[in-house]
């Protein structure tokens, strides 16, 4: 489906995704990509300007949102402030005029599912903002939809109760089975909640896989750079072979590849002499004192700018006099990072400041110079005029999902 707006914005082009039943489905990308516009499209409270909707066997592009046989979750909780937690859980059952023992007893049996049974005679304003997200949830709950929409339901709450509304949601997924598209701009969320998960950016689909599938294999810069957190680190990169050895130069650094990354991308032996983008996932960037069994040709040097220590592993920035990648896609996200500025300065330096998952034992410091070993088996390869990931010998087209 597609959704163009009379001054000729497409806010959605050509999304197809066929989403089975009973499956959890993640919409994410940044802000403005186009995802909550589909999410409507599917509710009918947006029109479809090409392209069909089908929920089960039905076409339902002109079916009025009341009959499409979906509950929607806003962001807003959308409570009614006069009504008691039963009576804005019942409030849709009501209108379809229910019977008042049916009501009663879906309205509990939601109540219960959860957690609100103390709490059916109070009025909005003496809940949590956990609590009112869950009374929003049982609204959707006693409806016994075909499907869930939920629109970025907990960027209202605050992180702690964010995690374990995530894992309820998740869990209460699970338990009713019932279709669930999720819209979100938070890949944390994307991630540990989607059985799938579709990338979405300026309103075109990048890419639909499971989360460990776009976390390993992202089909582009822009995937690859979006997915992750920390982001991965990309830095402009020559392939060169010395000695019959496969190595990446970036900077005054050359990382040897060895063979067991070739038989994983065959592909990058067309690069040989030529600029690629390397992806580095924070994770697979280690303090060498702790490494011990790193070889010395897979390593970089750097000078420590900022050390977070998190407990169980310390954060670890560090600049390396490598050039960062600068395409589109990477100013992309930096815009959404809020950090645009910073990455156009790096360029024009001829220095990226990478960020490393070190061990809780690591004693770097800031303003040390480190010694960081690079485990090449986790690499990325992106082609730097296309974005596309460089995996078999055949390189996807752009159009490729």
């Amino acid at each position: 489906m597609s959704k163009v707006y009379p001054d000729g914005t497409r806010a959605v082009s050509d999304l197809g995704i066929e989403i089975e039943d009973g499956e959890f489905m993640v919409l994410v990308g940044p802000s403005g990509c186009g995802k909550t516009t589909a999410l409507r499209m599917v509710a009918g409270l947006e029109d479809i300007s090409e392209g069909v909707v089908r929920i089960g066997d039905r076409v339902v592009n002109h079916v009025p949102p009341r009959d499409r046989d979906i509950a929607m979750v806003f962001q807003s909780y959308a409570l009614y402030p006069h009504l008691s937690v039963y009576d804005n859980i019942a409030f849709g059952l009501k209108l379809r005029r229910e019977k008042k023992s049916e009501i009663d007893k879906r309205v509990n049996e939601a109540a219960k599912i959860l957690g609100l049974d103390p709490f059916l005679k109070r009025k909005p304003r003496a809940l949590s903002g956990g609590q009112r997200q869950r009374v929003a949830m049982g609204r959707a709950i006693v409806r016994q939809p075909q499907a869930f929409l939920m629109d970025e339901p907990l960027s209202n709450l605050d992180a702690k109760l964010r995690v374990q509304m995530r894992a309820e949601i998740s869990r209460l997924q699970g338990d009713l089975g019932v279709t669930t598209i999720y819209v979100t701009h938070d890949q944390i969320e994307a991630m540990t909640m989607g059985d799938r998960v579709a990338v979405m950016r300026k309103g075109e689909l990048q890419q639909v896989a499971g989360p460990q599938e776009l976390y390993d294999h992202p089909v582009n810069l822009f995937v690859g750079g979006f997915i992750g957190s920390p982001a991965m680190n990309m830095v402009e990169a020559t392939l060169e072979r010395t000695n019959g050895q496969l190595g990446a130069r970036l900077g005054s650094y050359r990382v040897e590849l060895g063979e067991e990354t070739l038989s994983v991308r065959p592909a990058l032996k067309a690069y040989e002499g030529r600029t690629v983008i390397l992806g580095i996932r924070p994770e697979d960037l280690e303090d060498a004192a702790l490494a011990t069994d790193a070889p010395g040709d897979r390593r970089l040097r750097g000078a420590v700018e900022l050390r977070e220590a998190l407990g169980a592993e310390i954060m670890v920035h560090f600049k390396v006099d490598a050039r960062p990648a600068l395409t589109e896609d990477v100013r992309e996200l930096a815009r959404d990072a809020g950090d645009e500025r910073a990455a156009q300065q790096a360029a024009e330096a001829g220095e990226t400041t990478m960020v490393g998952r070190f061990g809780a034992r690591s004693e770097v410091r800031e303003g040390e110079t480190a010694e960081v070993a690079v485990d090449t088996r986790a690499l990325h390869f992106f082609d730097p005029e296309t974005g596309l990931g460089i995996y078999e010998d055949e390189t996807p087209t752009k159009g490729d999902r």
